[in-house]
């Protein structure tokens, strides 16, 4: 048992387990800012262009059974929107760390190659 405890600490205390829980952390927090953006301004733009279609209420009856058909079509819709607003965040944030990698960082000043061996001969020379 001590073992398996000490193999388990091993494991939790890994670089990797711990920046995987940050990411699901960050990425739950990430996930309600999508869904905010897509359930307030998106959802009800689209609905202002489609005339304020709801297909969840869309549905046949067969005998006993009901198929709520809408819900599906509906949730469809939604997930493209959730995929195209993710894309499109993605995307922005992947062309704004390639232009940061770009940007060429500036040499700190320092003695130039000739300076170094003046230095050096007039040490030897000593």
């Amino acid at each position: 048992m001590k073992q398996f405890i000490q193999d388990f600490k091993a494991f939790a205390m890994k670089g990797n387990v711990i920046d995987l829980a940050i990411a699901v952390v960050i990425g739950a927090a990430f996930g309600r800012i999508v869904t905010s953006l897509v359930d307030n301004i998106i959802t009800p733009f689209v609905g202002l262009l489609l005339g304020g279609v709801d297909f969840s209420e869309l549905s046949f009856g067969f005998r006993d059974a009901v198929f709520g058909y809408g819900a599906f079509i509906q949730s469809a819709i939604d997930f493209i929107i959730v995929a195209l607003v993710l894309f499109v965040v993605i995307k922005s944030f992947t062309r704004l760390k390639k232009k940061e990698a770009e940007v060429p960082a500036e040499k700190p000043a320092g003695p130039s190659q000739e300076q170094l061996l003046t230095e050096i001969r007039d040490l030897l020379k000593k």
